[in-house]
């Protein structure tokens, strides 16, 4: 990686300490290059990533359910993990055409809502509603998909068997899938006219595109600390034991492999790095650029790795859910890795930087 020798380099520097400047006050930094290249080269490759599996999957929704058979529904389920591994490079980009509008929440609670509402999917199956409008997020997009196609035992003759018997069901199936790449599709050619706009709103202000990129990298990093890890880990305020029903793709036993796709899509981003690695001015350089950045950055690193460290001590050889019962302890050193990463991503880089945090994590962080 280009930022393995500065590391070395810079680990020679003293820690960084605040000063008298203005923060993120940078008159010779492009932000403008900064976005260009987010734009180009991360969000719109990564929605178009998206929008390419996501057809993938609905053919797949199509085709089994034309013609429901074993390698049919293999087939599909494959098609949803080749989705899903998509969704966690894009899920960080929940602003602009992929963000909030009028009753419509940001694309993630759209597409990514976990855990999955069992009974409100089955109540609408039974119904015969195969709307999809209403508010229950929790019962449609990638998890409830998951849900259908994989079954609460993974046994993959009883989840056959279910749609064999039940046309609602398949009905249901496809309509989860259309409204999925319809959304999608959606915020790819929305992008398409936003990017103008996006690329020209260079201050650090609440609303510009700097302050919006940024707060959205810190959200995702902390829906992967607070949802995907401390939730089924039973560390969010209120809990008092592991809750290992609620941790991300139960039911294909992807959990694993999703939160390192999601630390990986994080790093990327921090970097300025594209899924084809190409690279270009990122966050890193933003940050390096201010005055007692440099130090910062090489804090960060370090922490990162002891991230990444954590994140490989932990088995993949079984459902992270069993071990999520088993209060096992290298789940308990990752979440404790991400909570003392918190301050670098979110407080000392919002401070240096001047971009103030403009959502609420709700744990105090």
């Amino acid at each position: 990686m280009k930022y393995l020798a500065r590391f070395f380099t810079l680990l020679l520097l003293p820690f960084w300490a605040c000063n008298d400047n203005k923060p993120g006050d940078l008159p010779d930094f492009d932000r403008g290059e900064l976005l260009h290249h987010y734009a180009d080269n991360l969000i719109q490759p990564a929605y178009q990533s998206l929008q390419s599996e996501a057809t993938d999957l609905l053919g797949a929704a199509e085709a089994f359910t034309t013609a429901p058979d074993e390698a049919a529904l293999a087939a599909l389920q494959l098609a949803w993990r080749n989705a899903y591994q998509s969704w966690q490079s894009a899920n960080a980009y929940n602003f602009g055409p992929a963000g909030e509008a009028g009753l419509k929440k940001g694309l993630i609670e759209e597409l990514g809502t976990f855990p999955t509402a069992e009974d409100k999917i089955e109540a609408a199956i039974t119904a015969g509603d195969h709307t999809l409008a209403s508010f229950d997020r929790d019962a449609r997009g990638f998890l409830a998909m998951e849900y259908l196609i994989f079954g609460k035992t993974t046994d993959s003759a009883d989840v056959l068997a279910q749609f064999v018997a039940s046309p609602s069901r398949r009905e249901h199936l496809l309509a989860l899938a259309g409204q999925l790449k319809g959304l999608v599709d959606e915020v790819v050619a929305d992008w398409a006219t936003y990017e103008a706009a996006f690329v020209t709103n260079v201050g650090t202000d609440v609303g510009s595109s700097v302050s919006q990129l940024y707060n959205e990298f810190v959200r995702s990093f902390e829906s992967i600390k607070n949802f995907k890890v401390g939730l089924p880990a039973g560390k969010r305020p209120g809990q008092t034991m592991p809750e290992p029903h609620l941790v991300e793709a139960l039911y294909s036993s992807y959990s694993l492999e999703m939160l390192r796709l999601h630390l990986e899509a994080i790093e990327h981003i921090y970097y300025g790095e594209s899924a084809d690695g190409t690279t270009g001015v990122g966050l890193i350089d933003y940050v390096e650029a201010v005055e007692g950045g440099a130090q910062l950055v090489v804090a960060t690193q370090a922490q990162w790795q002891l991230v990444k460290q954590a994140l490989d001590q932990i088995p993949s050889d079984r459902p992270l859910s069993e071990l999520m019962a088993e209060n096992n302890a290298q789940i308990d050193a990752l979440h404790t890795e991400l909570q003392k990463h918190t301050r670098f991503f979110k407080s000392d880089m919002s401070s240096l930087l001047g971009i103030a945090i403009t959502f609420s994590s709700g744990d105090g962080d």
